[in-house]
C-alpha cells in the first residue's frame, strides 16, 4: 500500500508566537507602562533601558527586536492597568530568529522583502507593523534589509519572517 501526504500550510496562529524556537534568539527586556506595544509582533526599540514600540519617524537603525507574544497570554496594555508608573514589566524581544507576523499590506510569497511601517500609521496598518510591499507614499515604510518572509501568508493574514539571520 503506497502512502499519501497532504501539502499545506497551516495556520502560523498568532503575531509575535515564535515559529522555531530552538532557531532563534530571544532577549528578557524591561517594557515601559508609560509606552506599551499595541499588540504583538511588532518592531520595537530601546528608550533608557525600555524596550518600547518605535515611534513615527522612526530610523530603521533604531530597530532593536520584535515584540514577542507574552506567555500567559497577557496584553501589555492589561499589564499596564494593571501597574502604576513607574512600575514596569519584562517581556521578551525576538533579536535573531523566525517568528509570526500579520501582514498589513500586499501578498507575501517566498522570499519577498519585508517593509516596516515607521509613518502614516492606521488601526490596520500600525506603526512598527509588517507589510509585503512598500508604501505608496514615499517614507511611510522601510526596508528591512535583515529579513525576509518564507512562504507564503496564512488565511488570517500572519506570515513567518526570518528576521536577523
Amino acid at each position: 500500500m503506497t502512502g499519501s501526504s497532504i501539502l499545506f500550510t497551516p495556520d502560523f496562529g498568532y503575531a509575535g508566537a515564535l515559529t522555531r524556537p530552538s532557531h532563534s534568539t530571544v532577549e528578557p527586556v524591561v517594557m515601559s507602562t508609560d509606552k506599551p506595544f499595541a499588540g504583538d509582533g511588532l518592531m520595537g526599540k530601546k528608550v533608557a533601558g525600555k524596550f518600547v514600540p518605535i515611534s513615527e519617524g522612526d530610523a530603521v537603525t533604531v530597530f532593536f527586536g520584535i515584540r514577542v507574544r507574552s506567555y500567559p497570554f497577557m496584553s501589555d496594555s492589561d499589564l499596564a492597568r494593571q501597574l502604576t508608573t513607574p512600575y514596569n514589566h519584562t517581556g521578551d524581544a525576538l533579536t535573531r530568529g523566525y517568528i509570526a507576523v500579520k501582514v498589513n499590506a500586499g501578498t507575501v510569497t517566498d522570499n519577498v522583502p519585508v517593509f516596516v511601517r515607521v509613518k502614516g500609521g492606521t488601526k490596520e496598518k500600525p506603526i512598527g507593523g509588517f507589510e509585503a510591499e512598500a508604501d505608496k507614499t514615499e517614507g511611510n515604510t522601510v526596508a528591512l534589509t535583515n529579513a525576509r518572509f518564507i512562504g507564503a501568508a496564512d488565511a488570517n493574514g500572519i506570515a513567518e519572517v526570518a528576521f536577523n539571520i
